[in-house]
């Protein structure tokens, strides 16, 4: 089903033949018929991330290059959208020579073709597939699958199934039925599973482990218990210990099996070692489903696992601050540093600005990102120009004080998918500024997904009365970051930092914000 594990076990896998030697990719296949991420509300399918090249993708590929190291592109997200446009695509332009266009062998030639175009250049590449076995948006590229194996070979080919085994409370014992099930319709569309990563509370215990194996019909070894952890970067671990390895190893006849396990383990001890705690309070507005910030939790999780703090994370929805209550956003005292993550649209903005505004009264530590940026330009307009109807184009076009305005380049852009400012851009850092100080660096590169930017008109109204605005990109053209040197950390930029966090390699402004907070 899905939201089951499919994409850290995925990761887990990729991460533990990496570390054997080989050169591993991963790919996300999505079954839906959008044609990426970019349209999707975050709080029903989880955030949006953003690749070097632009491409909006499934959250999965954070997943992939956090365990990676390797930067995804747009092109390993595949989805039923993307194969059927190129499929019409080619059938406009007549290369199907009068054929009539079918989902076999049209449509499953163009996912097949995809999958090998993206393993040239590598050893492995690890295909996780969406959604649930039977879904009838999955068929065509389980199909695909099927295909490949009878292609390629059995040397070339493994298939591994994540499966449930539940715990009922009322009884107290796992439940293989629904991994029998689970097997059983996966073998009707024609796929013989190898090895089954069955997800459970606790571990697979041997009972449950033989009878998943007997009636599977699925050798013992090959059912591996996927049970839950405190750090998703045990996983590999956990899948080690029970010999997955070998078992990849001796299907697709892989010569080294030894681990290089020393960079990995220092990593994972760091999310162990703690002395004392970091809390911090998200502001924003689909806290309600934390995966649509998915990859602004892990990139505090690395900076504080980096600086020996355990972190705690509270998720707040900025409505409760608009409820006339003028005293509830006390309720931010409570808190180390208080962060704002992206997002859109007016609802939920004004009680992001007050949380803003009594961070930065208050002299707590804050960090915005891009909606966070552009609101914290809104609030110390309001605030500390004297620019009391301070507002965005985004919430009020007519606006006479519009300090965030709408991209001109965006202004005739007729579709909403894939038309943002996106993917990997330079930003010039000036020097003797905070951010000069976080980064040392006169030139980053970060990630976008934005439309509107700061106004410039009101560059001057706002740096006289004390922001300073530190970095830049396009030769000017765009403001990138801010900071308040008149309190401790008040930081905020237009980027997606996030994206750019690794374990054990925080992203700069990330820790510079958990080392103000600590």
């Amino acid at each position: 089903m899905s939201g089951l594990g499919k994409g850290i076990v995925a990761s887990s896998v990729a991460k533990l033949l990496q570390l054997t030697g080989l050169r591993v990719t991963c790919t996300k296949i999505d079954p839906y018929v959008n044609y990426d991420a970019g349209t999707m509300n975050p709080t029903a399918h989880g955030e949006v991330f953003v690749t070097d090249d632009g491409g909006e993708c499934d959250m999965d590929m954070g997943n992939y290059e956090r365990f990676l190291n390797t930067p995804m592109t747009k092109w390993h997200n595949i989805t039923t959208g993307r194969i059927y446009s190129d499929v019409i695509k080619a059938e406009r332009e007549g290369k199907y020579l009068g054929q009539c266009v079918q989902i076999i062998p049209h449509v499953t030639d163009v996912i097949k073709n995809s999958l090998k175009n993206l393993a040239k250049g590598y050893d492995v590449l690890v295909v996780e597939c969406g959604g649930t076995v039977g879904d009838i948006e999955s068929l065509p590229f389980l199909e695909s699958f099927r295909q490949m194996e009878l292609e390629e070979g059995d040397t070339e080919t493994l298939f591994i199934h994540v499966t449930l085994a539940p715990i009922l409370d009322v009884v107290g014992e796992q439940k293989t039925k629904p991994t029998q099930h689970s097997v059983q319709e996966l073998r009707r569309i024609g796929i013989h599973p190898y090895i089954l990563a069955v997800r459970c509370q606790k571990p697979l215990n041997r009972e449950a482990r033989h009878k998943i194996s007997m009636f599977a019909s699925i050798r013992e070894q090959c059912v591996i218990s996927c049970h839950d952890c405190s750090s998703i970067y045990d996983v590999p671990e956990i899948l080690k210990d029970q010999g997955i390895i070998d078992v990849i190893s001796d299907k697709l006849d892989l010569k080294n099996r030894n681990i290089r396990w020393a960079e990995w383990k220092k990593v994972t001890k760091s999310f162990f070692n703690f002395s004392g705690n970091v809390n911090i309070g998200i502001v924003g507005k689909y806290v309600n489903l934390p995966d649509s910030y998915v990859s602004v939790y892990q990139a505090l999780l690395h900076s504080s696992a980096k600086l020996g703090k355990k972190l705690s994370v509270e998720w707040i929805d900025s409505e409760r601050f608009e409820n006339g209550n003028k005293d509830e956003v006390k309720f931010l005292n409570k808190f180390d540093g208080i962060l704002v993550p992206g997002g859109f649209g007016a609802r939920g903005s004004e009680g992001i600005i007050k949380s803003i505004n009594y961070a930065r009264q208050k002299d707590i530590p804050f960090l915005g990102i891009c909606f966070g940026f552009q609101l914290s330009l809104i609030e110390f307009a309001r605030n500390q120009c004297g620019l009391v109807d301070a507002s965005s184009q985004e919430f009020n076009p007519n606006d006479n004080n519009s300090l965030v305005k709408f991209m001109p380049e965006q202004i005739h852009n007729v579709n909403l998918g894939g038309s943002m400012r996106l993917g990997k851009h330079d930003i010039t850092i000036i020097p003797q500024t905070l951010a000069n100080s976080i980064y040392h660096n006169k030139k980053i590169e970060r990630r976008h997904r934005h439309r509107y930017e700061f106004n410039q008109d009101y560059r001057q109204v706002v740096e006289e009365n004390g922001m300073v605005l530190s970095g830049h990109s396009d030769k000017g053209r765009r403001i990138e970051i801010l900071e308040f040197p008149s309190n401790k950390f008040f930081f905020a930029v237009q980027y997606h930092s996030e994206f750019s966090s690794i374990p054990g390699r925080p992203e700069q402004a990330f820790e510079a914000f958990i080392t103000s907070c600590i």
